[in-house]
C-alpha cells in the first residue's frame, strides 16, 4: 500500500477560497478582459445560450470561452483556481491542464490532469498552479481535465507573447481580437452524453463563443474585425471535444506559420484541417473589397448554410449584416508534411526507423464493451494519482497503477512512438497529445514515407483514418515525469483511449510538491 505521509498538512490555504461570493450571474458573454501571469480563476455554473439555447455551463469567471490568459516568454504564472461549483447534475469536481505547456523544471504538479499529476479540487476549495512558461511562445490553451468536464464549457486560450518573434515581419495586427476559438457545443450535460458507447453528436460549433443550431433562432454571430490593407496573425485554437473542423475564411488564403506553439516556415494553403487540441496561426492580409465574408469552421464536413459553424470576417466600412459569399474554390491543399520548423529541425536521435534509444508500439484498439485500448490495454484511473504513487515509493513500471498503462522511460533518452492501423480504434481521426512535451513527426497520417531531416513539431497528431497508416513521433526524455498520452476526442478519453509515460522516475521521486498539492488528496 501507498505510503500517505504527504497529507499532514494545514487547511489554512483554503480561508480565502471559502469566503467567496456564492452568487452567480447568469450570463451570454463571450469575451472578456484578459487575465494575466498572476490571475484568479473561479470555476462557477451559470447559465448561457452561446447558440440561442439556454443552459448551465461550467465556465472560469463567469464567461465562455474562458478568459484569454495572455503572458510573455518567460513569465512565472501563479494562476488560483477555486471551485465554486454547485450544479450536480455535471461534475463538481475540477483540475486544469495547461495545454501545451511543458512544465519543466520539476512542476510536473501543476500539469493539472485529475488521478495522473494531481487528485481534483473538491467544490469550495482552492488550489494555486504555479509554473514558469520557460522559453515557450504561440498559441496554447486550457481546460478542464477531469473526466469530460471541459465539454460543458471549461476551456479558453492561453497566448505567450514574443516580443522577438522571428516572424513577426510577416503580420501587423496579433492581439486579443486576432485570437478564434473553434468548439463544439452540446445542448446536453457531458455526465450524460459520457455514458454513450459511439458518435456523440454536437449541437453546435461556436467560434470565439458563439453560434447557431439546426433549426435554431438566428442569433448573432462571432465578428472579426480588419482594416483592408493590414496583415493579421490569426491565432486558431481547437477547444473541440470531438471533432475536426476544416477552416476557410471565404475569399482568403492563409500562411501558416504555427503549429501548436512551434514556429514553421511560411506555407500558404486555403483550407485548414484542425482537429481536437490543436492550435495554428496563419497570416491573411485583408486585401479583398470592403464588405462580409465567411468564416466556415465545418466539423467532420458538415454545412455552412445559415451561417451554421460560422463567424464573420468584417472590413472596416461594411455593414452590419451576414455575407453572401460562397464558399471555395480550393487549390492551396493542406498537408502536414509540408510542415517544417522555423529552427533547429531535425528529430532527436539517429536517423532511421526503429533506430531511437527506446522504440514503442502503441496499437489502437476497441474491446468488445466499447473501450478504448492501446496494446489491448484500457486505461482506468487509479485511485491516487500516478504522481503520488511515484512520490511514495513506485518507481518501476510494474509497481504502477493502472496496470498495463505505465510506460516507463529513462532520463535522457530518444524515443519514438508508432501508431499502426488506427482503424482499429473506431471513430477517427484520433487526436493524439502528449504531455510535457512537442514531439517530431516523422511519419504523418496518409503519408508512406519518414522524415527524420525537418519534420514537424507540434503536441497533438492525427494518427489517421487508413489502415496501412502508422504514424510516427520521436522526443527526448527530458523532463522528469508522468506524462499523460491521450486521444482528445473527450469522449474517447473518457472510454479508456490513453496511457501515462514516466518519464525519468528515480528524479521524480526526489522532486519537491508544494503543501497544498498533498492537501488536495486528503479532502
Amino acid at each position: 500500500m501507498l505510503s500517505l505521509s504527504l497529507f499532514v498538512l494545514s487547511l489554512s490555504f483554503f480561508a480565502n477560497a471559502l469566503s467567496l461570493p456564492k452568487t452567480l450571474r447568469t450570463t451570454n458573454v463571450t469575451s472578456s478582459a484578459a487575465l494575466g501571469p498572476t490571475s484568479q480563476l473561479n470555476i462557477v455554473n451559470a447559465k448561457i445560450a452561446p447558440d440561442g439555447f439556454t443552459r448551465s455551463a461550467v465556465l472560469v469567471n463567469g464567461v465562455y470561452p474562458a478568459p484569454l490568459i495572455s503572458v510573455q516568454k518567460n513569465n512565472q504564472l501563479t494562476l488560483e483556481v477555486v471551485n465554486q461549483l454547485t450544479d450536480t447534475t455535471m461534475d463538481v469536481e475540477t483540475s486544469i491542464h495547461w495545454h501545451g505547456i511543458f512544465q519543466q523544471g520539476g512542476t510536473n504538479w501543476a500539469d493539472g490532469v485529475s488521478w495522473v499529476t494531481q487528485c481534483p479540487i473538491q467544490p469550495q476549495k482552492s488550489f494555486q498552479y504555479q509554473f514558469n512558461v520557460g522559453s515557450q511562445t504561440g498559441t496554447y490553451w486550457y481546460h478542464s481535465h477531469y473526466s469530460t468536464q471541459y465539454c460543458d464549457g471549461l476551456r479558453g486560450p492561453l497566448v505567450i507573447y514574443d516580443p522577438q518573434d522571428p516572424l513577426k515581419y510577416m503580420y501587423d495586427v496579433d492581439d486579443a481580437s486576432t485570437i478564434i476559438t473553434l468548439s463544439d457545443w452540446y445542448h446536453t450535460s457531458a455526465v450524460e452524453l459520457g455514458t454513450i458507447f459511439g458518435p456523440v453528436t454536437a449541437s453546435s460549433s461556436l467560434i470565439n463563443g458563439l453560434g447557431r443550431y439546426s433549426g435554431g433562432p438566428t442569433g448573432p454571430l462571432a465578428v472579426i474585425n480588419v482594416q483592408h490593407g493590414l496583415r493579421y496573425r490569426f491565432r486558431i485554437v481547437s477547444m473541440s471535444c470531438d471533432p475536426q473542423f476544416n477552416f476557410t475564411i471565404d475569399g482568403h488564403r492563409m500562411t501558416i506559420i504555427e503549429a501548436d506553439g512551434n514556429e514553421v516556415n511560411p506555407v500558404q494553403v486555403d483550407f485548414l484541417p484542425i482537429l481536437a487540441g490543436q492550435r495554428y496561426s496563419v497570416v491573411v492580409t485583408a486585401n479583398q473589397s470592403v464588405g462580409n465574408y465567411w468564416i466556415r469552421a465545418s466539423p467532420n464536413g458538415n454545412s455552412t448554410n445559415g451561417g451554421l459553424n460560422s463567424a464573420i470576417l468584417r472590413y472596416q466600412g461594411a455593414p452590419a449584416q451576414d455575407p453572401t459569399t460562397t464558399a471555395g474554390p480550393y487549390q492551396l491543399a493542406f498537408s502536414e508534411t509540408n510542415l517544417h520548423p522555423l529552427t533547429n529541425p531535425a528529430a532527436p536521435g539517429v536517423p532511421g526507423v526503429g533506430k531511437a534509444d527506446k522504440n514503442i508500439v502503441l496499437a489502437p484498439g476497441l474491446n468488445a464493451s466499447g473501450y478504448f485500448m492501446f496494446n489491448s490495454v484500457s486505461f482506468e484511473e487509479p485511485s491516487v494519482p500516478v504522481l503520488l504513487q511515484i512520490l511514495s515509493g513506485a518507481t518501476q513500471a510494474s509497481q504502477l497503477l493502472p496496470s498495463g498503462s505505465i510506460y516507463e522511460l529513462p532520463a535522457n533518452q530518444v524515443i519514438e512512438l508508432s501508431f499502426p492501423d488506427p482503424t482499429a480504434a473506431l471513430g477517427g481521426p484520433h487526436p493524439i497529445h502528449l504531455h510535457g512535451h512537442s514531439f517530431s513527426v516523422v511519419r504523418s497520417a496518409g503519408s508512406t514515407t519518414y522524415n527524420y531531416a525537418n519534420p514537424v513539431r507540434r503536441d497533438v497528431v492525427s494518427i489517421g483514418n487508413s489502415a496501412t497508416d502508422n504514424v510516427t513521433i520521436r522526443f527526448t526524455t527530458d523532463n522528469p515525469g508522468p506524462w499523460f498520452l491521450h486521444c482528445h476526442i473527450d469522449w474517447h478519453l473518457h472510454h479508456g483511449f490513453a496511457a501515462v509515460m514516466a518519464e525519468a522516475t528515480n528524479q521524480v521521486a526526489t522532486e519537491h510538491v508544494p503543501t497544498d498539492w498533498s492537501q488536495l488528496c486528503s479532502n
